[in-house]
Formats: structure tokens, sequence, C-alpha cells
């Protein structure tokens, strides 16, 4: 007698899907009926699985996203932590805001993490980004300074780490909890295995509570190709803009160069970070002439 249930995937591999449902994991086939309708099941998808008594499962329904990334492929995520590191590679607030934008368009909460800052101080991320309302976590995987402030922000909640190579999401990983074990860059090197450590999309679930996906070289480069983020939304996935947005003179300002423009006003009063606003414009430069043809 086939049963049905209700779950989360959590890792695909090979036209598999691993399905958690009360604390039991279920190898899942999909049916066939999404591949017809072009809809490809993700991590992070709650959906409803039929299991037949030989212990056969099938992925019947996708229930409904609050949100998606097509790259890396996951879904129904809550926090987006960018892992940046003080130095080696130094960070770049352009790549920080694109990425903080695209998540702030898709309704999942950014939280700036600052790696290796034993070996350089960086107080003023902090000084940009904790004014706009972010969390701002220094951590070092040296002294485990930070580590325990991660672990509780990670509490409950399905949460992706991005960055670019050699920040240390891994290592941090690693450190929040030691089931992880994953990979990190200096096994990878010393095997040969090439840049990027980590091979797949998988939510691994948290001591605490909640799921943590540490994705495959997730970095800037693949939000800016796969999620875009209109020059109409753009504004508004800078939260400390809000207060402002409706209150310009002209009522299809752009807020980047225009007279009567009351975010422009609000950042020469030093309500908002010149920082932020220089790379707003640097990214509404970048979508200002995109056609929407041009997104899919």
């Amino acid at each position: 007698m086939a049963l049905e249930q209700t779950g989360m995937i959590i890792k695909g591999i090979g036209g598999f899907y691993y399905v958690e449902v009360s604390g039991t994991l279920y190898e899942c086939k999909a049916r066939g009926v999404f591949r017809k309708n072009a809809v490809t099941p993700l991590v992070g998808d709650h959906v409803k699985i039929v299991t037949e008594e030989n212990r056969s499962a099938l992925i019947a329904e996708i229930l409904p996203r609050k949100n998606f990334l097509i790259r890396p492929p996951v879904a129904n995520l809550d926090q987006l932590v960018l892992v940046v590191s003080s130095c080696s590679p130094r960070p770049n607030t352009l790549v920080i805001d694109k990425m903080i934008a695209a998540a702030e368009d898709k309704g999942i909460s950014p939280v700036l993490v600052v790696s290796k800052v034993d070996l350089e101080e960086a107080s003023w991320l902090r000084e940009i980004y904790a004014p706009a309302g972010f969390p701002v976590v220094f951590v070092s995987s040296a002294t485990g300074e930070g580590v325990e402030q991660v672990r509780e922000l990670l509490r409950g909640k399905v949460t992706a780490f991005t960055g670019n190579s050699g920040v240390g999401k891994s290592t941090l990983l690693n450190l929040i909890d030691s089931r992880f074990q994953l990979e990190t860059g200096e096994i990878s090197q010393k095997l040969g295995r090439g840049r990027h450590t980590t091979r797949q999309v998988e939510l691994l679930p948290l001591k605490g509570g909640g799921y943590a996906a540490d994705t495959p070289g997730f970095s800037a480069i693949q939000m800016e190709r796969y999620d875009v983020v209109s020059k109409e939304q753009l504004p508004y996935c800078f939260r400390e803009f809000l207060p402002y947005l409706g209150q310009c003179r002209f009522p299809s300002c752009s807020h980047t160069c225009e007279k009567g423009c009351a975010v422009l006003e609000a950042v020469a009063e030093g309500k908002i970070s010149r920082s932020r606003h220089e790379n707003y414009i640097a990214l509404y430069e970048e979508v200002k002439d995109r056609k929407e043809w041009e997104k899919k």
C-alpha cells in the first residue's frame, strides 16, 4: 500500500533525490511529469513523496517555493552568508553589494562573515554594512573568534554559504559542526583536485537545528549571469534607500545623479554609505539597458 509523506530534498545526484522525512532519508526518483513540464526538483524543495511497500519512492509533488537560486540550484533559503576574507583575497565591496542585492531581491536575508581577522583588521567593513542593517561577524579559524556567533545565526534556518575561492567557507563550516569534515582547499591541492573543493549542493543538518549548504564554487559571477536584478527593483535591494524612495522630485528618479533626489541627499548627509551608493550606481549602469529577453 502506497504511503504519501511530506519532506525536504537535502541532496540530488545522478537523477536520484534524497528526501528527509521526520529524520528518515528516502532515495527517490522524480515523476516523469516534471521533466515533461520542464520542472526540476531542487535541493531545499519541500515535496510530497509516495513510498511503496518495496521501499521504492517517488517525488509526486513539489510544494510552492518561497524563493530559489538558479546557480547554485537551491530553493527555500532563509539566509545567504557571504564569506569574505580580510586579506588574501582582499574583499571587493562591489561583489559584496551585487550578492546582497541578488539575495534581497529574492527575500533571502544576507549575513556578512569576515574571515582571517587574525591576519588583518577589517573594521571598515563593519562601518559600511552594520549601519545598513546587516549582521557582520568577524571570524578567525586560528583563534575560533566569531564561530559561536555564526552558529547561533544558523540555528533553525536554511542557509547557503557563498564567497570566492580561498576565503574559508568549508573551513568555517567544519568549525561550526565537526561532523561536516568537508574537504578544505589545502587537502584538495595535495590531491590535485583543482580549485573548487565542493562537488554538489547538499543541505547539511546542524546540531542546533536548521541546515547549511556548502555550494560548489558559488560566486558573484554566477549570480551576475543567472540572478540579475532589474533596474526597477535595484533601489529596493538597498535597504537603507527604502526610507527615501518616493520622496524624490522626479517619479522616474534613478537615484544616481538627479537634482532633488532624496537618496543623494541622504548620501551627502552621511545617512547612507558613500561606498554602498557608488556600488549601486555601478550595478545600475550594468542593468539599465538590459532587455527582459536577455535575462532568460
